[in-house]
């Protein structure tokens, strides 16, 4: 195996074991502004063993709590509370969404390490636009074959879990017709794209080290793909989702994400969908949010239609771990709207303020 893949780890930890991470936007306790000072909040907080921990982004407004390796989802969203409040402790404030709503053009500071360095040096202006903050579910996968496939099959799930997720409505103020505007910002990175579909894991392997080479790369945690196996973790991560304010969100995404991957197990797919096609229903779902029609089985279905019938074949799985209630943070946002809907409401309400302090309210919401 090549420096730039290492030496995989699937199988290390308990099969479909879950990790969730996600990343937050810092905003001024006042004025919830932009605001620049994880660093600040990071060198106060320490690493909690079995909970997870606190760290540094490409940003130095935003901050990523990354959970230990967890059973299920309700574990999950309960250590990521925990390491919620640790921050909250700290006096900084945060919100939960795909881009800060009234983030100026071009405010942003970069955290100084040597990682942000050489992404910076890579991708240059693109990084200096506006921060983007996306949630994060990896599923550990017992070998390599079986993240493959499981890799190849989650990837039609992609466009109905951006929909589902879709929470950043506007941008510099303005609201951009969108319903995740953080998709179209991110998209604008190299290597940010649905792969397609592998034969192998050698074949994986071939594909990435061609990148790396073509790219000058030094490894494969480069490659921003919506989805994408992690040999590093011994997992398969799904990274196309906007940070959620709510906890209940998170719980029911990353249930679902999880019940769907040991889904796949079972399934006997043989034909995957292309990539053109999945990247286009990507955009209707980035577009649409809730009002899209997204594919599944090969057929194209609405949102709300696609989701339930996506929750019907996770939930027995996720019922055998014991966590089936986090799935109601599914209906609870086919119910109540997605957070780009909630956005929009507080906005038509009263205005960027309302908007504002809406996500700063729902992130300090406990779980449970």
């Amino acid at each position: 195996m090549s420096a730039g893949l290492g030496a995989p780890r699937f199988g290390t930890e308990a099969d479909f074991a879950l990790g969730v991470e996600e990343e937050l936007i810092l905003v001024d306790p006042v004025t919830h502004a932009l605001s620049h000072d994880a660093a600040d909040a990071i060198e106060i907080i320490h690493d909690v063993p079995g909970i997870g921990e606190v760290k540094p982004d490409t940003y130095a407004a935003m901050i990523e709590l990354a959970t230990a390796v967890l059973h299920d989802a309700d574990e999950s969203a309960r250590a990521l509370w925990d390491l919620r409040s640790r921050v909250f402790a700290t006096g900084a404030k945060t919100i939960g969404a795909g881009l800060h709503p009234l983030g100026e053009f071009g405010d942003v500071v970069h955290y100084d390490a040597p990682r942000y360095a050489d992404i910076f040096d890579q991708v240059r202006g693109l990084l200096s636009r506006t921060p983007t903050a996306a949630l994060h579910v990896h599923v550990g996968m017992p070998d390599a074959e079986t993240a493959i496939r499981v890799c190849n099959g989650l990837r039609e799930y992609l466009p109905l879990l951006q929909a589902l997720a879709a929470n950043s409505p506007f941008w510099h103020g303005l609201d951009s017709g969108l319903a995740t505007a953080r998709a179209v910002v991110f998209r604008g990175f190299p290597r940010s794209e649905i792969p397609r579909a592998f034969g192998s894991y050698e074949d994986y392997v071939e594909t990435v080290e061609s990148v790396l080479v073509a790219g000058d790369l030094s490894d494969y945690t480069f490659l921003w793909w919506d989805i994408r196996p992690h040999p590093r973790l011994g997992t398969v991560e799904v990274r196309a989702m906007d940070a959620q304010p709510d906890l209940r969100s998170v719980a029911g995404l990353a249930a679902l994400i999880q019940g769907l991957a040991i889904a796949e197990i079972d399934r006997r797919v043989t034909e995957w969908p292309s990539r053109e096609a999945l990247m286009e229903a990507s955009f209707t779902a980035v577009r649409d949010g809730l009002d899209a029609r997204v594919p599944l089985d090969g057929d194209l279905r609405p949102v709300r239609e696609a989701a339930r019938a996506a929750v019907k074949r996770a939930e027995p799985y996720v019922a055998e771990l014991g966590s089936a209630d986090a799935l109601e943070g599914i209906e609870r946002i086919l119910a109540e709207g997605n957070g780009a809907d909630r956005q929009r409401a507080a906005y038509a309400r009263g205005g960027m303020p309302e908007l504002l302090a809406l996500l700063v309210d729902e992130a300090a919401r406990p779980y449970g």
